[in-house]
């Protein structure tokens, strides 16, 4: 079963979003843009329907998350009967290739690791063909005209369209997951230097939080306010997407969804965008 709404939290790149469970699990994310076929939806079913979870083997003792700073990169920490890490998710801005980079670090002791990438395409119902890359360094899954390859040391398993695993991540260790999405028939090179990638998002977003002209005891909500609806406008043409989702009930539990009230959505964003704008 998918996770309640409140525990997820987001990613995005201008292009896309991601929402990402405390159990670690990517449940929803439309490739490559807001408005594609989803490649991740177990949350609207379940883990059949497609998601990426990375999550310790023994069940944690404590999990806190956090985002970094004034960045979109989500810190989830684990805590084990064995050992402590951290989970750390976010996609780098477009530049070329479409990324989600998932990489964790080992903070004390030792903690194992699952590992599961299922992508379902098609609102998840299309499986990919899995295979391995012919330099041994991950991962292609293919299905129809798309194409993601997973880029990692840690060693995997094909399970019917489902890459899998478990690996050991000890204290000063990092494990890193990079996965990129192309057309079949784009073959452009790609930066799948983790932690270079890690680096320059990190920069972006702290330099655009930057720009914010905001004070006060609010500080901090307003400036996360700002990075969110940030990760909510479509980048190349400027809109801002009501949801990261296919849709927003009309109230919890029901069944019908309402345009009219994103309205507020949209004051609010301009509103919120002025202030970073200096209007």
């Amino acid at each position: 079963m998918a996770s309640n709404l409140e525990d997820y939290a987001l990613l995005g790149d201008g292009h896309t979003a991601a929402l990402v469970a405390r159990n670690g699990s990517i449940d929803w994310m439309c490739w490559p843009r807001f408005d594609s076929d989803t490649c991740f939806a177990a949350l609207l079913g379940h883990a059949e329907n497609g998601r990426w979870q990375i999550a310790p083997v023994q069940e944690p003792a404590n999990v806190t998350r956090r985002y970094r700073g004034s960045t979109l990169i989500l810190e989830t920490s684990f805590s084990t009967a064995t050992g402590t890490a951290t989970l750390v998710d976010f996609m780098p801005m477009r530049g070329g290739c479409p990324q989600l980079i998932r990489m964790v670090f080992g903070e004390t002791g030792n903690a194992e690791f699952d590992m599961q990438l299922a992508p379902r395409f098609a609102y998840g119902r299309a499986v990919p063909a899995v295979r391995r890359l012919a330099d041994a360094t991950g991962w292609s899954l293919m299905e129809g005209s798309n194409r993601l390859t997973l880029h990692t040391r840690a060693a995997l398993r094909d399970e019917a369209g489902t890459v899998a695993g478990r690996f050991v991540v000890r204290a000063g260790e990092c494990v890193s997951f990079v996965l990129n999405y192309s057309a079949v028939r784009d073959m452009a090179a790609v930066n799948n230097d983790a932690q270079r990638q890690l680096s320059n998002t990190a920069a972006f977003w702290e330099s655009w939080s930057a720009r914010a002209q905001t004070e006060g005891p609010y500080d901090d909500a307003l400036k996360r306010s700002l990075i969110t609806l940030e990760a909510l406008i479509h980048e190349p043409g400027g809109g801002i997407v009501a949801a990261p989702t296919a849709s927003l009930p009309e109230r919890l539990g029901g069944s019908r969804n309402w345009d009219y009230r994103f309205c507020w959505l949209r004051d609010a964003s301009l509103s919120l965008l002025a202030l970073l704008r200096g209007g």
